[in-house]
């Protein structure tokens, strides 16, 4: 023992010391150094089928650890670093399939009409911003000549120049003036709006044609995929990729008239007509309050090339796929859910999401806001809704990206230990696995992470490598 170490180091050396880190250390390595690895106790045995003879035989009881690792696959950033990674490659490669074509997708849909187009929130109160000019440089906040001031005695403008990362970024200018009922509220029913905004699409795309709706089924079909993204302020909103195909998806050729112009006017109406009340009253309560999307809807066309008027495909997938990791902790809040109103006041959050989160707990005492779950969804300022999703048609899935994952890697092991293939149907395997937790021991962490850093430079250089 070497009295003058710190605990975490001297743990991490006794780690290393013992007799099975060697065997460990590689299960680390196949889950990719996930950080938040799942133990598991079980057997899995391969036998052929006609002969019942046993050809292989697996028990984490004969392991030196006494369980087997994998990831725990939690697509957040700030939970897990690696397997989040994972999620943003197969998150890229779901967009870029949708945009020109692969992963069982026809490069044809490359000339599909398409846009990439942002749905905001609208404005609850005034919150400092970091702006930027045409030269890229950064201009001030809110100014104002005549100097303001606000009802609860602050002033209204802000004439300071805040970098992207400055904390004051997206904070209110006045907490009394900012309608915090309102910005969670709205966070409660974004997803409403998302789903409302898919079904008005096709309505308004056949009115625009004059034409009836079950007529536009035939010749032409919508596909979209989209991720939501927290503000600053602490309101999501939507990135989505919407794209025109012709009745049977992106195999089929849309009509010569549908165009982007006419998508990018379809949306426009569609997002401008979309409400949703706030919730479900008596009729002795007071009028809903009703939501709508803010007026910044931004929509761009999707183009190979970033030399015309829009943005380019590949652009548009890194963008989603960054976002995809993402949750309501870039806007200042935590990634787990809260339990008791009484630890609102020691989380490690900004000013701006306390009182959102406290506005979460208040509503809910309120009886009109009573069914909507938002003590649950606390955490997430008000929003429940799936960071990501796509139309059945757009592209190919997680799951079938993952699915062919592993069997690639069952493949792999299969050859190792000279297995024949279960596709000849001359072998089968049985297993049973329980859990026996989840996460690193103490001195862990550390190797964790160095094989976790290890993989991820390994990749980059591979990328680096094939792009030139």
């Amino acid at each position: 023992m070497i009295p003058h170490l710190s605990p975490e180091t001297r743990a991490v050396l006794e780690r290393a010391a013992m007799p099975d880190f060697a065997r460990w250390q590689r299960m680390v390595y196949a889950t990719g150094g996930c950080a938040q690895p799942v133990r598991l106790h079980g057997e899995r045995l391969t036998f052929d089928g006609t002969t019942g003879e046993i050809l292989d035989l697996y028990r984490t009881a004969d392991e030196p650890t006494g369980f087997l690792l994998t990831a725990c696959g939690n697509r957040r950033a700030s939970r897990c670093a690696a397997c989040s990674a994972v999620y943003k490659d197969d998150t890229y490669h779901l967009i870029i399939s949708g945009l020109r074509g692969g992963k069982g997708i026809p490069e044809d849909v490359g000339g599909h009409p398409r846009v990439f187009a942002t749905f905001t929130a609208p404005s609850f109160g005034a919150v400092h911003a970091h702006r930027t000019g045409k030269d890229g440089k950064t201009l001030p906040c809110r100014p104002r000549r005549d100097a303001p001031i606000c009802p609860h005695g602050r002033f209204e403008g802000c004439g300071k120049r805040h970098d992207r990362d400055d904390p004051q970024t997206g904070q209110p200018l006045c907490v009394d003036c900012y309608d915090y009922s309102g910005a969670v509220l709205w966070n409660a029913h974004a997803g409403e709006l998302w789903r409302r905004f898919t079904q008005a699409l096709p309505a308004v795309l056949a009115r625009l044609l004059g034409v009836r709706r079950a007529h536009l089924r035939e010749v032409l079909r919508l596909s979209y995929a989209k991720v939501a993204e927290y503000q600053a302020r602490g309101l999501v909103h939507f990135h989505a990729v919407i794209r025109l195909d012709g009745p049977d998806g992106p195999t089929s050729p849309p009509p010569d008239w549908a165009t982007v112009p006419l998508l990018d006017t379809a949306i426009r109406q569609a997002a401008a007509q979309v409400v949703v009340p706030a919730s479900k009253q008596s009729p002795e309560a007071p009028p809903p309050v009703l939501l709508r999307w803010g007026d910044q809807l931004d929509v761009r066309p999707v183009y190979l090339s970033t030399d015309l008027d829009g943005v380019s495909d590949q652009r548009v997938a890194s963008y989603v796929a960054k976002y995809a990791t993402k949750g309501a902790e870039s806007a200042g809040t935590v990634d787990r859910r809260i339990r008791d109103a009484g630890d609102i006041a020691r989380l490690d959050v900004t000013e701006h999401a306390r009182r959102m989160i406290y506005t979460c707990f208040a509503l809910n005492r309120q009886p009109q806001y009573r069914l909507l779950p938002l003590r649950n969804w606390a955490h997430m300022l008000g929003y429940r809704g799936h960071f990501s999703t796509k139309s059945r048609y757009y592209s190919t899935t997680l799951g079938e990206l993952r699915r062919t994952r592993a069997d690639y890697r069952a493949a792999q092991a299969r050859t190792l230990l000279g297995l024949p293939d279960p596709a000849e149907g001359t072998t089968m395997t049985l297993s049973e696995w329980r859990y026996a937790g989840s996460g690193h021991r103490h001195g862990e962490p550390f190797w964790a992470e160095v094989a976790r850093e290890r993989i991820a430079t390994a990749r980059s250089i591979t990328r680096e490598r094939a792009a030139s």
